[in-house]
């Protein structure tokens, strides 16, 4: 069964091109995204391509790696006149032939988990700092109204233990010595090339910063913490615990992070940082842990982890974001940690025609709010 065969996928689908935003900006214009087929990208190209289906007209051109990855990704979009997927690696620059104005450039193509950071640490770089500029170049030719990058939580480093949530002007330590700190430098870096394009090229320039997702459209090759979590979960295995879990860190649903993108790209100001946060969603890894084992009726189990993983595991251990600026914009979560990761394994039930969202919702764990189970 395929994803777009999930009645809950559907149901976030529609919540997020139901919300009260700007959605006419949109109307007749030319969207150019890259990473495509990630968690955030492929669920952001749904919304549009569900949008279009009630005459939003917005075309999307979307980048990936792997063109017959994208192709079977959105093999329910495919010959669709508004969707245009272009096989292309990011670290090399894009000419778009007889494309026009392209109104909107939204940049997400990163490695993005921890074996990765070890094991490609220079493409690690590379597609955030050259991949970047490409995009930023492109968006320049293109005369485009604005230019969205999507960084990170990671870019603020280690809590200084001056403050409980991290505003956007805060700045962590991270010990740029290292093999790790690639990713959230990086990061950093990209930042500061967006701001530089915004002054000496004059691009309207917004970044957001999403926390820790997770949700149906994730990749089972992930290999942070909660993907593998869930993986396990699914499969019905205990849930395997790397450390002393005593990190607190914010996380967010991905149709929330996703309606956060959107809120960022047409309501946000130009050269301003965004958090995707909300505060009910911070949880510890070891609470998360035992919440996910006892959907499944299993354990939670500490193992070390290998060299390999270890290098690539951030250091952070208190990274909890706030969302106030982003709410001000009018922005809310539609979903608690606990309702977020319902909706992900039930997802997999309508998919798989497993049982585990049967489970947790009888498991004495999934207590909240009617609201949230619609997404308000």
């Amino acid at each position: 069964m395929r994803l777009y065969d999930s009645k809950t996928y559907n149901e976030d689908l529609r919540y997020i091109a139901n919300l009260d935003l700007p959605w006419e900006k949109l109307k007749d214009a030319s969207m150019l995204l890259t990473g495509s087929t990630g968690m955030f990208g492929s669920l952001l190209i749904d919304v549009i391509m569900t949008k279009n289906e009630a005459g939003l007209n917005c075309d999307v051109y979307g980048l990936n790696r792997d063109l017959k990855k994208a192709e079977e990704r959105f093999d329910r979009w495919l010959g669709n006149e508004r969707l245009h997927l272009i096989g292309h690696d990011v670290n090399e620059p894009l000419l778009l032939e007889d494309s026009g104005k392209i109104d909107y450039v939204l940049h997400m193509a990163s490695n993005t988990h921890p074996i990765q950071y070890a094991t490609d640490p220079i493409g690690t770089i590379t597609t955030n700092i050259i991949g970047v500029q490409n995009m930023l170049e492109l968006a320049v030719r293109h005369d485009a109204s604005r230019f969205m990058f999507v960084s990170s939580n990671e870019i603020y480093g280690e809590n200084r233990g001056d403050t409980e949530l991290f505003e956007e002007d805060y700045c962590g330590y991270i010990d740029c010595n290292t093999l790790r700190a690639g990713y959230p430098e990086s990061k950093r870096c990209s930042e500061a090339l967006c701001q530089a394009y915004r002054a000496q090229k004059g691009l309207d320039v917004v970044i957001a910063r999403p926390t820790r997702s997770y949700g149906p459209t994730m990749q089972f090759s992930d290999t942070k913490a909660i993907s593998q979590f869930i993986k396990k979960g699914l499969s019905g295995e205990d849930i395997v615990l790397k450390s002393a879990g005593t990190q607190l860190y914010s996380y967010t649903y991905a149709a929330d992070a996703v309606s956060g993108l959107f809120t960022v790209l047409l309501k946000g100001e130009s050269g301003e940082a965004y958090n995707i946060a909300d505060e009910a969603s911070d949880i510890s890894l070891k609470e998360l842990a035992e919440l996910i084992a006892r959907v499944n009726g299993k354990k939670v189990v500490f193992e070390l982890p290998d060299a390999l993983e270890a290098a690539g595991y951030s250091k952070a251990t208190k990274a909890r974001l706030s969302g106030n600026k982003l709410k001000k914009l009018g922005w809310r979560p539609g979903y608690t940690i606990e309702s977020g990761l319902y909706r992900t394994f039930q997802v997999f039930q309508e998919m798989n025609e497993t049982h585990y969202s049967d489970r947790f919702c009888n498991s004495g764990v999934y207590s909240i709010p009617r609201r949230n189970m619609n997404g308000r």
